[in-house]
């Protein structure tokens, strides 16, 4: 996070609306959270949809793309900057907080506070992409809040084809379920005392149930679940509030201007992620 929140004290900044962007449109799941928790605020989204996924990428690509998103949000005068995309967001956020003059709110601290809360026992199994499991991130990140901590990583890369498929339903928990046993077997077999587990892909909420339900079924016992999502939205507005950079709570609903940089299954897939139809969007070059 950046020092500069002193660009949004008093003012008009606090008509400012907030910046998120993505590799794609699993993002729309954090600017969910962020409208639910801040109703009043406007939200600027992007997703580099014409580059997805972030997680194969090298961490000097992915630091690249990410500049040039936020470069986007920042001509748009967003007086925040959320990386929904957790590979970004482990690679990228120095970068990023010391390019962008605003506060920076990644997707990997926030989940790391609300998964040392939840654990009891200081076993917490992070799941993603190979990309961000490969960063290390969030060990590091578990690591600076709890030295003595034991964190495992597992990479899931059949999951963000199984939420852009939109099998994610009951119906679907077959498949859903046969993969996802598959995956937290391994991570049980590297920890078998996991207590809680990190959905550390934007992806992995519209899964939430079907991967709970795994967990339960390979440790035996219900493990917790955390969602950067709805950290990363608290984060914002902790942040926010401390800079006096919030809206009135008496304002009207915020607005919701996305742009994405490819539109192929847009329609499709945005409504899965938002929770809500998309009414318009504007294609943009980056």
């Amino acid at each position: 996070m950046t020092s500069s929140s002193q660009s949004l004290a008093g003012g008009p900044s606090s008509r400012l609306p907030i910046g998120i962007f993505d590799s794609g449109v699993g993002g729309l799941t954090v600017v969910r959270a962020v409208r639910a928790a801040l109703p009043a605020e406007d939200v600027v989204y992007l997703g580099d949809t014409a580059r997805v996924p972030y997680g194969n990428k090298s961490p000097e690509t992915v630091v690249r793309y990410s500049l040039a998103c936020a470069r986007f949000l920042e001509r748009h005068e967003a007086k925040i900057l959320l990386i929904a995309c957790n590979t970004a967001s482990a690679h990228a956020m120095d970068a990023l907080s010391a390019a962008i003059p605003v506060p920076v709110v990644g997707a990997v601290a926030p989940g790391a506070r609300a998964a040392h809360a939840a654990s009891l026992n200081g076993h917490i199994g992070v799941i993603g992409t190979l990309g961000t499991i490969r960063s290390g991130a969030y060990e590091r990140a578990l690591r600076q809040l709890n030295r003595g901590a034991r964190i495992t990583g597992q990479a899931c890369p059949l999951f963000v084809p199984l939420a852009e498929e939109g099998w994610t339903r009951d119906e679907d928990h077959a498949v859903l379920g046969a993969i996802a046993e598959r995956y937290l077997a391994e991570l049980r077999a590297k920890d078998p005392d996991i207590d809680t587990i990190v959905l550390g892909c934007t992806h992995y909420p519209l899964l939430r149930d079907g991967i709970a339900r795994a967990a339960a079924e390979v440790f035996g016992r219900t493990v917790a679940l955390v969602d950067s999502a709805s950290a990363m939205a608290q984060a914002a507005r902790a942040t926010l509030a401390a800079a006096g950079g919030l809206r009135p709570e008496g304002d009207a609903t915020g607005t919701l201007a996305c742009h994405v940089t490819d539109v192929s299954r847009l329609d499709e897939l945005a409504p899965r992620f938002l929770g809500e139809p998309l009414a318009s969007f504007s294609v943009v070059d980056l």
